[in-house]
């Protein structure tokens, strides 16, 4: 008894391409899980003022300075390496902003387009660059800033555009 076999055959340039947006879906979706920005509102607090110990109500003139305020630290844009991303479907939209960065003084050293997920336009930092990442999110009209993430590179500052600066 002869037995017969038949399926279907797919070529397989068509199942390498599957399997390879498959993969490809993964990786995106594992690099960009958990990336929420960790940016956070402040609020300040003001204490009331005691009554002086000679009971009149008016506030003691004794001052008791507080803790210094720290001095902001000054960001100087020519020392501080930025790469430019892009994550539209907008041809050249990196290099114009690169141009743009270039122009006020930062120190532009690259310019590429990004693979994967971003929420929107965002300046990812190291922790020692947060300064400079603020500094440059207010140059360019930026209004998202994010600690970096594997694979950014530490040593600068990397800007992911979603859309054209406004």
């Amino acid at each position: 008894m002869a037995r017969n076999q038949r399926g279907a055959v797919f070529p397989s340039p068509v199942v390498i391409l599957s399997v390879l947006a498959v993969a490809m879906a993964g990786v995106a979706f594992v690099a960009t899980r958990g990336s929420e920005p960790t940016e956070r509102e402040v609020t300040t607090v003001v204490k009331e003022q005691q009554p002086s110990p000679s009971g009149d109500g008016a506030p003691s003139a004794t001052y008791s300075p507080s803790a210094k305020p720290k001095p902001k630290p000054v960001v100087q844009r020519d020392k501080v390496y930025v790469e430019v991303y892009n994550n539209s479907g907008i041809t050249g939209l990196a290099g114009q902003v690169a141009d743009q960065a270039a122009d006020i003084g930062w120190k532009v050293v690259g310019s590429d387009n990004w693979y994967g997920t971003i929420p929107g336009t965002t300046v990812y930092y190291p922790q020692k660059l947060k300064a400079a990442a603020k500094k440059l999110a207010l140059d360019l009209g930026i209004q998202r800033t994010a600690p970096a993430v594997d694979p950014m590179r530490r040593d600068r500052l990397t800007l992911i555009l979603t859309e054209p600066l406004g």
